[in-house]
């Protein structure tokens, strides 16, 4: 069972997707990775996407701790139905509406977007069966999304390679914990032209 660790929703319990199709981040990582984001000073007033959400435990996270708009994309029914409970239960106890979820691929979203559109944060999290090529597809397309000092934070198994990154992103930081790594990742200068 997971929870909204900190901020102005903390505490509140997060519906859960049922099956075993998704791994929910576990409540030690979330913690160590929003410390670390905390102390980047990057959350605050951030416009933050969440791709591959799942039950859209990072991004409402972020909404918590008070992220100006969180966009929670995730393909499977099931699991959009869980994310968009818990970005509805987020969205009341902050008495606005900070998290929207689109329920499509990530590739589709980042296809559809409109030229001008940034993001500060973004947080993937992608099925263990998505393939590194179609990993690092979507990395290329996010790459001309992002703000000048975006984050970018993939997080996969600790047995999968590092993602295969575009040129517009580097690498700055890998924290592992158990079976879980974070691979931390920046634009390498201000804000591209999409599908660069």
């Amino acid at each position: 069972m997971s929870r909204i660790v900190a901020g102005v929703a903390g505490g509140l319990t997060l519906a859960s997707v049922p099956g075993d199709n998704t791994r929910p981040t576990t409540d030690r990582v979330k913690e160590a990775l929003f410390s670390r984001l905390e102390s980047y000073d990057i959350l605050v007033g951030a416009r933050v996407l969440d791709l591959f959400a799942g039950s859209g435990a990072l991004g409402v996270e972020s909404a918590s701790r008070g992220a100006a708009t969180v966009d929670l994309v995730e393909a499977a029914d099931k699991a959009a139905a869980v994310c968009r409970r818990n970005a509805d239960m987020v969205n009341e106890k902050l008495g606005r509406k900070t998290a929207t979820v689109h329920r499509m691929k990530a590739e589709r979203f980042l296809e559809k977007l409109p030229a001008g559109q940034h993001w500060d944060l973004v947080l993937m999290d992608p099925p263990y069966p998505l393939g590194e090529d179609a990993l690092g597809a979507v990395l290329r397309s996010l790459s001309g999304y992002l703000a000048d000092g975006a984050v970018v934070v993939v997080e996969r198994s600790s047995r999968s390679q590092e993602p295969a990154w575009p040129h517009r992103l580097v690498r700055f930081a890998v924290k592992k914990y158990g079976e879980t790594q974070l691979w931390f990742a920046e634009p390498v200068m201000g804000p591209s032209a999409p599908g660069e």
